[in-house]
């Protein structure tokens, strides 16, 4: 069987509980779920300021649930 690229549209997508966040509001990618054979550089993405974030190496996208709210220390 052939490997083909991946799709461009199609990314995966993980949903995060507010909980689920670090520091100031950042997840990293690859995730500790993800595969070894897919491991990139590991990158922190900011899910606070918009409610979600796209990694730039593998277009995972990383979400709050529905109805999730980042509190801030300020």
């Amino acid at each position: 069987m052939a490997m083909t690229s991946a799709d461009p549209k199609k990314s995966a997508v993980v949903e995060l509980a507010a909980a689920d966040l670090q520091g100031p509001g950042v997840v990293f990618c690859p995730n500790p779920k993800m595969p070894l054979w897919s491991n990139h550089p590991r990158v922190f993405i900011d899910v606070a300021t918009a409610g979600w974030g796209k990694c730039p190496y593998c277009g995972t996208e990383y979400r709050l649930k529905a109805g999730e709210k980042v509190h801030s220390s300020h």
